[in-house]
């Protein structure tokens, strides 16, 4: 693929992994962010501390707090800001965008209020004239791995097949590989949802249970996000493959995800509030937990771990005490879909 000028907007652990994954493609990358310090630190110094200690990027990869400069004439925007600003910054970047580009996002969650995916919040704020359809990048990855150039495999998924074969050339290369998908539904909810098992995973690695109880909130996690993203007009083959079972493995087993780090603190006492303040980044389980918890009642879809994790955050309920009552429930067929 010829060389393309790309804005990604979001200067995160994932938005400057991705920048480096661009860049080594031989592609014009130019992050854009709101802390002046941050964007003169990745300018100045090539690094980003805050997520990176030890990371010196390359010179060529450049940073603005100038969202005009950001987009000025680029083939595509890379979405990868924090699920509750995504209508917030679309918002902006269709005030600023004078030209059609391909837009793509590579965040994981819901918006709170609405239940809408962030693919549906980009189509409500950018107008056609101005984007393709949009490319949902997403699957098992940890920035703390591809910033080091492992091997990474994920989804660049697209109601447009021509778009997300697009964004897989646009990727792919070495150590990092892209598949296309149609299904951006099952995509979108399996990246959102997981990072709510992953939370419940750490619990009970902070509670001091093993692997049994790991494959165990694995397993049946998947079952109910299955159940849910079905409701919800998704391919159930979707949750097999890279962006389903995939994401909910690496997040749900690794001390990298914030997601598991926050459910493990709970597990062993301590204090919601306190765990945000100390973890630095935003933890998207934690809003997503409550969008699952409403989508599940107004679509009657049995999800009782989403449930216990639920009670925990938003109803004090004692963490083992509400990880332990998935145990006591009704007993049910493994393969039962809807509730009775």
């Amino acid at each position: 693929m010829e060389k393309q000028r790309i804005a990604i907007l979001g200067p995160g652990s994932w938005g400057t992994a991705l920048s480096q994954v661009l860049n080594d493609n031989g592609h014009e990358v130019c992050l854009w962010g709101n802390i002046p310090e941050q964007i003169e630190e990745i300018n100045h110094r090539h690094t980003n501390t805050r997520y990176f200690k030890d990371i010196v990027l390359d010179d060529a990869i450049k940073a603005t707090t100038d969202l005009e400069e950001a987009l000025d004439g680029v083939d595509a925007v890379l979405f990868v800001v924090p699920t509750k600003v995504t209508r917030l910054v679309a918002k902006q970047v269709a005030q600023t965008l004078k030209h059609k580009v391909i837009v793509m996002h590579a965040s994981k969650g819901l918006e709170p209020g609405t239940h809408e995916r962030l693919s549906t919040i980009l189509e409500e704020e950018i107008p056609e004239n101005l984007r393709s359809e949009i490319v949902v990048v997403s699957g098992p990855s940890h920035a703390e791995e591809t910033i080091v150039r492992d091997l990474t495999l994920i989804t660049a998924a697209s109601k447009d097949e021509a778009a997300a074969k697009y964004v897989q050339g646009l990727f792919s290369n070495r150590y990092f590989r892209l598949y296309t998908n149609t299904d951006v539904i099952g995509v979108e909810t399996a990246g959102a949802l997981k990072n709510i098992i992953a939370v419940g995973a750490g619990a009970l690695h902070g509670m001091g249970y093993g692997d049994n109880a790991k494959a165990a909130i694995i397993a049946r996690g998947l079952a109910e996000i299955t159940r849910l993203g079905v409701k919800m007009g998704a391919n159930p083959l979707t949750y097999s493959g890279l962006s389903g079972v995939g994401d909910l493995i690496v997040t749900g087993t690794s001390v990298h995800s914030r997601n598991w780090r926050a459910g493990d603190a709970l597990g062993r006492g301590e204090k919601l509030e306190d765990i945000e303040a100390n973890m630095g980044m935003v933890i998207e389980g934690i809003s997503t937990t409550k969008v699952a918890y409403e989508l599940a009642q107004e679509l009657d879809v049995y999800m009782p771990i989403t449930q216990a994790i639920y009670s925990v955050i938003y109803e004090g309920k004692d963490t083992k005490e509400a990880i332990l009552s998935t145990m006591t429930g009704e007993l049910r067929h493994e393969n039962e879909w809807e509730k009775d």
